[in-house]
Parts: C-alpha cells; sequence; structure tokens
C-alpha cells in the first residue's frame, strides 16, 4: 500500500515537473505554461478516485498538484538559465517600487537596457534594491536562444537551487498520496453490515412466530375442543 502510494505521488510529482522543464528547455508554449502539467493533475486525482481514496485526502492531492504546476515554469525558467544562459552587464533605466505594481512591499523592480541602447521588455528584480539608481550596472543572465526571458544575476545559483522552491510541495504531495491510498485500502479492507444497516446486522422484517400466520392457531383449538 506505502509503495503504490510512493509511486503514484513520485510518478505524478514526476510528470508535472518534468512537463515544465520540458517547455522551458524546448519553447513548447504548451508544457511552459503549465497546461500539460495540470492535465497530469487531472490523471493523479482520477487514479485516486478510482482505487476509491477519500474525497478530502483527494482534494489536499489536487490542492498541492496543482501548486506544484503552477510554481513549477518559474523554477524551470531557473534551471534553463543555469544550464546554458550567458551573463551580460546591462545598464539600469529607471527603479520602481514593487507596492506601485503589485501592492506588495520589499521588492524592486529595474528597467533595463543593453550597453548598445537597446532596451529589455522584462523589468528585473534580482540584484535590483532600494539603493539602485538608473545608470547603475546590473549583471544580467540570458538565454541565447531567447526562449526564456531574463533574469537579474543575485548569488551564485545551481540546477538545485533552482529546483529547491518546488522541494516543499513535492515532498507535500507524495505524501499526501501515501496517506489517500493507505486509507482507500483500510476503507476497502472494513466489513460492511448485513441486512438494512442497523446495528448487529437486524432486518426490518420481523420473523413470524410459529403458530400465528395463516389461521394455524385456529386450527389448533378446534382440535382440542373436540
Amino acid at each position: 500500500m506505502i509503495g503504490e502510494g510512493l509511486f503514484a505521488g513520485v510518478l505524478g510529482a514526476g510528470l508535472i515537473v518534468g512537463a515544465g522543464l520540458f517547455g522551458a528547455w524546448t519553447g513548447e508554449s504548451t508544457f511552459a505554461a503549465g497546461e500539460v502539467g495540470l492535465v497530469c493533475v487531472l490523471g493523479l486525482v482520477l487514479h485516486l478516485l478510482l482505487v476509491r481514496a477519500g474525497r478530502a485526502m483527494v482534494g489536499i492531492v489536487a490542492v498541492l498538484a496543482v501548486g506544484l504546476a503552477l510554481h513549477t515554469p518559474q523554477a524551470a525558467v531557473g534551471v534553463v538559465l543555469t544550464a546554458r544562459g550567458q551573463e551580460r552587464s546591462v545598464v539600469v533605466t529607471s527603479v520602481q517600487a514593487s507596492q506601485e505594481v503589485s501592492g506588495t512591499r520589499g521588492r524592486y523592480f529595474c528597467s533595463v537596457e543593453g550597453r548598445g541602447g537597446s532596451p529589455y521588455t522584462t523589468r528585473i528584480w534580482r540584484g535590483c534594491t532600494q539603493a539602485t539608481r538608473p545608470g547603475d550596472a546590473l549583471a544580467l543572465v540570458y538565454d541565447p536562444k531567447g526562449l526564456v526571458p531574463p533574469r537579474g544575476i543575485e548569488g551564485a545559483t545551481g540546477i538545485v537551487d533552482a529546483l529547491r522552491s518546488l522541494a516543499g510541495w513535492v515532498v507535500g504531495l507524495v505524501i499526501a498520496c501515501v496517506i489517500a491510498v493507505v486509507r482507500s485500502f483500510r476503507l476497502l479492507d472494513r466489513p460492511v453490515a448485513s441486512g438494512s444497516g442497523r446495528p448487529g446486522g437486524r432486518s426490518s422484517t420481523r420473523a413470524r412466530r410459529p403458530g400465528t400466520g395463516g389461521g394455524g392457531g385456529r386450527r389448533l383449538r378446534r382440535e382440542d375442543r373436540s
């Protein structure tokens, strides 16, 4: 039971993450946007329903799987830039606080342009701080194939660091799948009460007492009189 749950969880998480990595690496928009990952989520949920897992656990698995599918594209971009990205120095043209963009404090976005004056459409937040001013230089990592957006460089990163943000989602999804499968087997092993579901398996129809049906009592009284 535990092995089957582990297999379902690891396979489901692997397909979701693998679809996102494949999309970011090849530029396939359907995979990169997470649509194929959501299809994998649906397949995992259907599998748990077929093994008759509890609805509550299936709901938890669905939430964790969807969260993993939504976070995978950003992590996949980091993997691609780490694997084949190239560094370039760019110039900051403007700095904007994140609270003016999305209502979240503590993050700044820099609009940048290349040394030749060509602007980038993507705003950079890694390496962009409150102390950054227009005219400052930032280190940028970009994909030579242009399949993923560039990012600012903020310390040394590796493929493991790029995937670290998905670790919690993957672990939670695998654990939830194991619990769902184990509980489904326990529910199937419970004995089903006979009869109409009353305690003790009592039937709703009462057994007829000997001599009380079909006029048998009248015949006995007639024989006693004779």
